[in-house]
Order: C-alpha cells, then structure tokens, then sequence
C-alpha cells in the first residue's frame, strides 16, 4: 500500500529508476547525446535505453536484438571500466542479459517482503484486538468510581445521640481523622507528599509514562529503588480497589491505571491529593496525615514543622519500617531523603533542609481507643451491635461505610440515670454494680442504658447481655394472664408461708417465711407473696405465662414450669424495660429501639424507625386493670416498692423483685412517659445484695422527668371476669366475679339514681324560692302574713329531705364491691 501511495503503479517506478540512472551516467561519462556520437568502449547510446518493456533495441556494435528486460545497467558500467576492448564486447552481451533480467526479480523479493511484513503487521494487529478484548474483560466488574464517596472509603460511621449533634462513636478498622480541605493539611506536608511520591503530579493524566521510564532506568542503573505508581493510582489502589491490593498481576495493574485516569477526568488535582493524604498508611494503626500527626507528635498536621512533616511523609513508603517508635533510625534516613527530594523539588532551600536535618525526633506518642467510642459506651457499643445483628449489615459497611447514624439516646436522661447508679453504687459493696435501661412506651425507643461501672474494665453489657434471674418483677407477667383468664384481683388466694405444689419436690417459701394468709389476687402482688402466686400459675399454666411475657416482649428462653412466676429464669434489664412498656402504654408493644434513622454514605436511608408501628399485645383494660394494682406496689401500705415513690407530681406503678440467695435485686417501674428496668448485683453473679433498688427508680425517674408535665396512665374500663375457680388441694377460693353486663347495668343505674337526685333537689330549690316570694308578698295584704301558704307543708315536704338523699344507694354496699372497685386497693 505504501509503495503505491508514493510511485502510482510498478511501470511508474520504473521510469524514475532510469530517469535516475540516466542521471548517473550523465554525471559519470558526460552527455548521453555525446555518448552516441563518440562512443567509448563500447557505451551504449542512452536514448537506446528504451522505458518500454521487451521493446528491441539496436546494439551499436553486433546489431543485435536485446529486450529490456535483458539489460543490466550495473554490468555495462563494470564492462567499461574493462581496459580490454574485446572483454567489454564479450561481457556486454551477458551482462545486458542480467541487467534487464534484474527488475522482475527484484520485484519478485520486494513482494516476499511485503508479504512477511504484511503478516507481521496483520499479527501485530490481531495481538492488539486481543489484547484490548482481555482489557474490555477485566474492566467489566469495576467498582463503582464515578462519585467521590467510592474512594472516600476511610470515612467512618458517625453515631450520633437523638439531639443529632452529640457524637456517641466513630467506628472504623483504623485509627482516622479526614480532613475536609488541604489547607487543613498544612503546606509542608502536602509539598512534601507531591515531591516525594509523585514529583509530575500536576502534569500526567492519572498514568506517568515518563515516570515508569525514569523508575526503570533508575532501578536498571543502580539507582534508589522507585516504584512508577502515581498518587492517583495509589489512591485507587488503597481505597475503591483495596480488595485486590495483594494481587500482584497485570489485570490489577490495567484496572488500575484505567480507574486512575477516569479520576483525573472527574476531580480535580486537590481533590484527589487530599483524597490521598487522607487514605495513606502511617503506620501503628493511623490513616490519614491528621491522624498520624496526633498519634506521633500529638497536634494538628496544620501545626507540623518542616522535620517533623517531613517525618511523615517519609513513612507510607514502609509504614511498618519507616515509623519513628519502632524503627527511628530507618525513620531519619526516609526523613532526610524526603527533605533533599523537597529541595529539588523548589519547595524548600538547601539551607532550610540542612536545618531541619540537625533537628533530633521528638515524639509525643499519643494513644486513642481504637474502638472509635466517644461517649456513653455501653450504649454506642450496643448500636454497634445492633447494626450488625439486627439489620443485616456486614462489618465492613459498619466500618468501612461511612454511614451516619442517629441514635434514640436522650443525652440529658442517660446522665440523670448513670448518676442514680453511681449513688446507688457509692452506698453499696464495691463489688455490686448498677444496670439501668429507660424506654419510651410511645415508641420503643430506648432514652438511656447503663450496662456497668467502667465499661474499659470490663466489656460485658449488664443493661443489654446479661441475663438474670428476674425474681418477683416476673410476677407481673403471671398477673396479666390472670387477668387475661378472666380472674377478678379480688379472687382470695391462700398466701401461707409455704407450699409444694403437686409433682414437684422443692417446697416455696414466702420471703422470711412469712404467712400472709389469705390475700385477694391483688393483696398478694402488693405483698409479693410467692406461695399466693404459684398456686396462682399452677391454675393458669406456666406456658401460658411464657406465652404472655413473649408477647409482652421478652425474648430470652424461658422455662415452662411453675417456678417461672418467682423469675428463675433469665431475662436482660432491657427485656424487662421494654415489656413493662408495653403495660405502660396501654397494650401496644413497640420493639425496644437504639436507632431512630440511618443514612449511607450517599445520604440514602437505609434504617428508619421514625414512625415505628408496635403491635396490639394486650387488651387496653388489661392494661389499665394491671397498672392500677401495680401502684399498689408503691402506694399502698403494705406495698414492697413503697421507696420508688417520686419526688414530683407524677403517678408511677412497678413491681420489685429478689432473686434467690439475694444475687439480684430489681425495681420495674413505669409512668406514662417511661418503663425502666433497673437491676442491681454482682458481675460473677457471687456476691448476695441487700435492700431495695426502688430508690434508684425513685432517684432516676424524679429527675429525668423534672422538667415534664404530670400525665396519667391510658384510661379504660375495666376486664369481664368471668372466671370462677376452686381448687381445695391448693386451698384456692373464688368468688363469683360480676360479669361485664353486670357492671355497666349497675353504672347505669347508680346514673339515673344521681339524676332523680338532681331534679328532686333543683324541684326543693325552687320551691322554697315560690315560697320566699309568696311569703313576701303576705306581709302587706290581707291575710297573706299569716295565711297557711307560709307554712304550707310544701316547705318542709318530704322532697327536701327525701328518702332519696340518703337512701341506701348513697350508702350501697356497691362501693366496695369486687365488681365495682376490682381495680383499687382492697
């Protein structure tokens, strides 16, 4: 092809080799014209030099015919320069032979030629296409690059409490604080960083070949060893390519350098070198040049000096090698090059390098928790957990995501209640600790969590991961499926001292083996009677009281035996908490939450329990009917929470609870804003508590709801119990409960009765009123002071004091009935 581009067809190229060749003789003998008129030895005349092929031509000397094709020009020149006159005749015929002979092979090699190369070429092509379809193939499962966020990854999850500005942790693999613009940096860091790893930086595309040829001859030559890789590709290697970052292969390198340049299109310069700064390893655990400049040299990197940004800059080469606590030597001599790199670079003098190489390396080592905790740690610990348990996430979106979470957490509460718990603390054992969980029965959203004293000391969440033995504060789930069966809290329930309930050989005592004898349903939760309340889930069925405190929202595993009632088996402060909410509210249960909204990287939500939706658990009259005895642990006389009693306007209802051998004490509490479970007891579950935890609940709650207005509990009517039972081996005794039916007839007539009162009252009134008139008008006419209509019986008749104004239904025996007052204090 480019033969013909240049000389247009065969015979073309032809003619301009003779027209060349006529040329040389020309220079060589003189004028072809002269040639023919004088010829010498033997010269053939040059218009006999047809262009024509296989054209005769007249030999001057024998008159023979030759063909073109048959002349060799090359001869004829070497058989004139012959000093025998007969060789150059001799010759002349053989070698004008070849001369013409020689075109034709000529053009039969050229043709090879162009053959091969033309197959070398069609290789060369072929190698390309397939080269570039094995690119096209590696590139076809890139990460997503096309936004700032997908190198970003060093941002951490941010949690914050439910005021969206306290900062609760910063969960992340290392230790990292991004810096959101390069003047943050400071200047000799980031001149140092592009002079260092990447002198061209402001020049290439993403991809350096200058570079790559520099760092092979270097490397050929003997030089310093230097890597080719650009801050671009360094950057798209530590972050949206960090899962193939041990692979050593051209495919990583191709996806690489492909993703490097596709940055270059879509950021800017600054933005990639911050991106960079921000994401390098500087060893012992920091990323990011503001976290290694506090955790070696405690301060800002905007505060740096020359020798101590250069320092830092001298270790991603080899984070491990390079950082000054561990190796300072290797440390000095990266730092040194970094300055003489800085010098040639135009950044720095000589003299200021000279200078900051004389400076010795100061440290002020300064550690952070690699937790990434900030505040309240139990708490943020449990949202941790929760992220990854309750809503699927991997360890690395926690981590890795740069996700923005915001907590249920009330700063204001958790303070409040962590302070209840020291005070409790500070008056008991040292060895006793403190669990606290406060929920909002509105919602499910848990407002504080104290899980322990120090939680650095010891990890294990008492709120949240440890299940103990709840106690009498179990009662309460065996009180709602009472109700539930239609059983009236007026039901007498035999409460002695001790009972072995039929199958089972242990015996159950009351606490110090006290005899309540005989108490209403009602009488023996107040008294927390265990004897009263296992003849009570003898009746009911442990599993239908397993069933109830399920539903209510406990999760843990429970035991279905009788001795669940007295709380064998084992719950969480935060289980508790959040079924007591559900009474609190008035049956709705709302899945206990620690996560209000969570957004991705992008701004995406990805968890939202704004407008939680809870489930119907209980009937509002259960609820209502439960709540009202469960004052009567605190405000009636013979009440075992009487010390959870709040300083303020405010009603509350709970129940306490004592696990056996004294190893847990709890309070559950509820008042119409919140449901808190408080426990009390030692870690290893060895050491015995005394007292009462109620004061904690009284303490916590007083303050957390100072500053609120006073509510009451959800209203409603009362259950049906319908229920009538007895059970001589047990020695439980019912009495006929008024049915539902019953009461509201009763309320209607007790009604009508107080209106009758009403209108009979109202008719007195304005019949004494006719009577004052009258009685004024008599004084000035005939007969009318004296005259009977001024005593008429009509002013004392027997409608002012009528039967109806103390009749017997102003007294009735219905005030104190088990149908009327079931709910109130016996």
């Amino acid at each position: 092809m480019a033969f013909h581009a240049k000389h247009g067809s065969e015979e073309d190229w032809i003619d301009d080799e003779l027209d060349l060749n006529e040329d040389v003789l020309d220079e060589m003998f003189g004028d072809p014209e002269d040639a023919v008129k004088k010829p010498r030895h033997g010269a053939v005349a040059s218009d006999e030099l047809q262009t024509d092929e296989d054209v005769p031509i007249e030999d001057e000397f024998d008159g023979e015919e030759f063909s073109e094709a048959e002349l060799d020009q090359d001869d004829i020149l070497a058989t004139l320069d012959s000093d025998d006159p007969e060789a150059t005749e001799d010759a002349a015929e053989p070698k004008a032979k070849r001369q013409r002979r020689s075109f034709p092979e000529w053009f039969k090699s050229a043709s090879i030629i162009k053959k091969i190369l033309t197959c070398i070429l069609g290789v060369f092509i072929v190698a390309c296409v397939g080269i570039g379809a094995v690119c096209v193939y590696w590139l076809q499962d890139l990460p997503e690059y096309d936004d700032a966020s997908a190198y970003n990854t060093i941002q951490p999850t941010m949690v914050y409490a439910s005021d969206h500005e306290t900062l609760l942790a910063r969960f992340q693999f290392e230790y990292r604080i991004p810096l959101n613009s390069l003047e943050e940096v400071g200047n000799y860091a980031t001149v140092g960083t592009v002079a260092t790893e990447d002198e061209r930086f402001y020049l290439h595309i993403g991809v350096d070949p200058i570079g790559i040829a520099r760092a092979v001859i270097n490397n050929m030559t003997g030089g310093t060893l230097e890597g080719a890789s650009t801050i671009t590709q360094q950057l798209v290697r530590n972050t949206i390519l960090a899962d193939e970052m041990s692979e050593v292969t051209l495919k990583r390198k191709v996806r690489e350098a492909f993703l490097a340049i596709q940055m270059e299109r879509m950021f800017s310069k600054d933005e990639i070198l911050l991106l960079y700064i921000n994401t390098i390893n500087y060893g012992n655990g920091a990323y990011g040049i503001e976290a290694a400049s506090r955790r070696y040299f405690g301060k800002s990197s905007k505060e740096l000096t020359l020798a101590e940004a250069a320092l830092l800059v001298g270790i991603p080469q080899s984070p491990t090698y390079n950082n000054p606590i561990d190796f300072p030597d290797h440390a000095l001599d990266r730092r040194n090059i970094v300055l003489n790199r800085m010098v040639s670079y135009g950044a720095i003098t000589q003299e200021e390098a000279e200078a900051a190489k004389q400076e010795p390396i100061e440290l002020n080592v300064t550690w952070e928790s690699n937790d990434g905790i900030v505040e309240y740690p139990y708490f943020a610990s449990y949202v941790r957990e929760t992220l990854t348990s309750d809503y699927g996430l991997s360890t690395a979106d926690v981590f890795q995501g740069g996700m923005t979470v915001y907590t249920t957490l009330d700063v204001d509460m958790q303070e409040k209640a962590e302070e209840a718990a020291a005070n409790k603390e500070d008056r008991v054992n040292d060895s006793l600790e403190v669990a606290i969980v406060a929920v909002d029965p509105s919602n499910g959203y848990v407002k504080a969590m104290v899980g322990g004293k120090d939680y650095y000391e010891d990890q294990w969440n008492l709120a949240a991961q440890a299940q103990r033995q709840a106690g009498s504060s179990f009662k309460t789930f065996t009180l709602i499926a009472a109700l539930e069966g239609g059983i009236s809290p007026q039901t007498p329930i035999d409460c002695g001292s001790m009972v072995q309930l039929p199958g089972y050989d242990n015996k159950i005592y009351n606490y110090d083996k006290i005899n309540y004898g005989t108490q209403t349903m009602q009488g023996a939760f107040e008294v927390s009677s265990n004897t009263g309340f296992s003849r009570l889930i003898w009746v009911l069925g442990a599993d239908k009281v397993a069933e109830v405190a399920h539903r209510m929202g406990i999760k843990s595993d429970l035991a279905e035996v009788p001795s669940l009632t007295l709380g064998t088996s084992g719950v969480t402060p935060l289980e508790m908490a959040d079924a007591y909410a559900t009474i609190a509210n008035g049956g709705t249960h709302y899945k206990a939450e620690v996560v209000e909204i969570a957004y991705d990287r992008k701004g995406n939500v990805i968890i939202d329990n704004t407008s939680p939706k809870g489930e119907k658990a209980l009937e509002p009259e259960i609820a209502h009917a439960a709540t009202e005895i469960m004052e009567g642990v605190i405000y009636s006389y013979h009440g075992t929470g009487s010390a959870a009693a709040l300083d303020i306007d405010q009603i509350a209802a709970g129940k306490t609870g004592t696990s056996e051998n004294y190893l847990n004490l709890w309070f559950c509490g509820i008042t119409p804003q919140l449901s808190v479970a408080v426990w009390m007891g030692d870690r290893t579950n060895r050491v015995s508590c005394s007292g009462t935890v109620a004061d904690v609940f009284s303490d916590f709650v007083s303050a957390a709801l100072a500053d609120s207005e006073s509510r009451d509990f959800p209203e409603a009517g009362y259950p049906n119990y319908w229920r009538t039972f007895s059970n001589t081996d047990l020695d439980i005794k019912g009495l006929n409960s008024s049915t539902k039916e019953e009461e509201e007839e009763k309320k209607k007539e007790e009604e009508e009765k107080k209106k009758a009162e009403e209108e009979a009252k109202k008719k007195a009134e304005e019949e004494a009123k006719k009577k004052a008139e009258e009685q004024a008008q008599g004084g000035d006419t005939p007969g009318g002071g004296d005259t009977p209509g001024g005593d008429t019986p009509g002013g004392d008749t027997p409608g002012g004091d009528t039967p109806g104004g103390d009749t017997p239904g102003g007294d009735t025996p219905g005030g104190d009935t088990p149908g009327d007052n079931s709910g109130g204090n016996p």
